[in-house]
């Protein structure tokens, strides 16, 4: 211990540094990357598997995290332990510039409102939260399949300006045609989306909130990973969601991913709803549907994933009437998306040349599903899953006062937009959280109030909770600090 005291000071500056340094350039990092979604997302990315997350993302994060923050550790201890500063002074400027680093780090990725929005509390959830087990849900006699594709960080951006985005010229003109030609919910009188609101923001969250009616929140105890946050357990196990609606009324379920499906607790969610088969890189290997080593990008690229769909779709229908099939992209997830031999270079922006690439696989992919003979009997679902997160990009190419939407549209839906001379699809204020009841109206069934969780069933006449309280309340209300939800549906106790 004697040899060692020398050394004491060197090592508490440097637990004191380097977790400073690491914070400080991770949180740099992340708003760069990923941009401002919030730091619930965060708390979520911490706490969650992750498993399968992009080879390219990991490594960045060593190259611009890790490695930098070590050598600013290493060069101000070398400094000032080999400088004739005092004690006293070193250990004084150690602690300062911990704190300024610290704080810095809190201010960029959100902390301080993160933790003014843990001690208010909401009482949002006991008010409006419409408990789908206690509300009448009718199906059709004869019940309809589901197809709900969700696009990775598609948004209405990527429209040319004369159809309503910020590009010269329109980059996803496949998507634009399907919109407009069948059932688009929009802000506008054209083709416009929903605006995601707090904890919908990112992959695990929008899935959430598109299929349970509710934001994702992280339990209050950090060591609480028994509610399925990618780990065992069950995934938020007081809620009812769509698939556990569509389990008890019959349904043969599938969830597929082109990655790791434990990712984010994607897996974990599904399979603890009412889902019965879970589809991703692994099956796809074993399956032939690519070699037993494959890897790229997240994990296998949308050519493949559609194919794979496509396989699987045709076995469900075989098997058992009526079929959810339920689909997530990946090529378009940031930074710069993917490239594969489907790709063209038509676009100055890799990123936009990614986002036409798969504009022209989803149009041939709903070709393909129109040429079936269960198309007659199936809803077609198509939505982002959040905006992007290139902040780069959008920094670069978009103007900051552009009015960002989530892209959705409904295929072959069974339900009305039109009563007399009214329009539901159009000029509406809308949320991520609209979409559960919207997709079983869509799929013909009538719902007891037109509302389930904090969403609002968009084929009807009633106002959704963002047109009722503002955006800027509604955001804020569901942000904060809830009883009802640690209780009702993460359990705890």
């Amino acid at each position: 211990m004697k040899n060692l005291k020398p050394y004491l000071p060197i090592l508490l500056h440097t637990l004191l540094l380097f977790p400073a340094f690491l914070c400080h350039h991770a949180a740099t990092w992340y708003i760069r990357v990923y941009g401002d979604i919030g730091f619930d997302a965060i708390m979520y990315t911490i706490l969650s598997s992750l498993g399968g997350m992009s080879e390219s993302l990991f490594y960045n994060f060593l190259k611009s995290v890790l490695l930098p923050a070590a050598a600013w550790t290493i060069a101000i201890l070398l400094i000032l332990h080999c400088s004739k500063i005092k004690k006293l002074i070193t250990n004084i400027i150690i602690i300062m510039l911990t704190i300024v680093l610290l704080c810095t780090a809190a201010s960029t990725v959100g902390l301080i409102s993160y933790l003014k929005n843990t001690i208010t509390q909401t009482k949002i959830f006991e008010t409006t939260y419409v408990d789908p087990e206690e509300v009448d849900i009718t199906f059709l006699e004869e019940k309809r399949n589901l197809i709900y594709i969700y696009l990775e960080s598609m948004e209405n951006t990527f429209f040319g300006e004369s159809e309503g985005g910020a590009m010269e010229e329109n980059i996803i003109q496949e998507l634009y045609q399907l919109a407009e030609e069948y059932v688009n919910f929009s802000q506008n009188d054209t083709v416009g989306g929903f605006e995601p609101v707090s904890g919908t923001t990112w992959t695990a969250g929008a899935l959430v909130g598109q299929t349970a009616g509710i934001p994702l929140k992280t339990p209050s105890n950090i060591k609480d990973m028994h509610n399925g946050y990618g780990k065992e357990g069950v995934f938020l196990p007081g809620i009812t969601t769509l698939s556990d609606i569509l389990h008890e009324n019959g349904y043969l379920q599938s969830f597929m991913v082109g990655s790791r499906a434990s990712f984010g607790g994607r897996r974990t969610y599904y399979k603890t709803h009412g889902t019965d088969y879970i589809y991703e890189l692994s099956t796809a290997r074993m399956e032939g549907i690519v070699e037993p080593d494959y890897f790229v990008w997240w994990g296998m690229e949308d050519k493949y994933l559609f194919e794979y769909a496509k396989e699987k779709i045709t076995w469900m229908n075989r098997r058992a009437e009526p079929f959810a099939f339920t689909m997530l992209t990946v090529d378009t997830h940031h930074v710069d998306g993917y490239v594969c031999e489907y790709c063209r270079n038509e676009h100055e922006e890799q990123y936009e040349n990614v986002f036409s690439c798969s504009s022209r696989q989803v149009a041939e992919f709903i070709k393909w599903i129109q040429e079936q003979d269960f198309y007659e009997d199936t809803t077609v679902i198509i939505a982002g899953d959040h905006l992007s997160m290139d902040r780069r990009y959008m920094l670069e190419n978009v103007d900051e006062s552009y009015d960002r939407r989530v892209y959705n549209c409904f295929i072959n839906a069974a339900a009305e937009t039109e009563l007399a001379e009214d329009i539901y699809s159009k000029n509406r204020e809308f949320c991520t959280l609209d979409m559960f009841p919207t997709t079983l109206a869509a799929m013909g069934c009538n719902i007891e109030g037109d509302r389930l969780g904090l969403g609002t069933n968009l084929f009807s006449d009633k106002p959704t909770l963002i047109e009722e309280m503002g955006y800027e309340e509604f955001n804020s209300q569901i942000g904060m600090r809830s009883e009802y939800y640690k209780r009702e549906f993460l359990r705890e106790e």
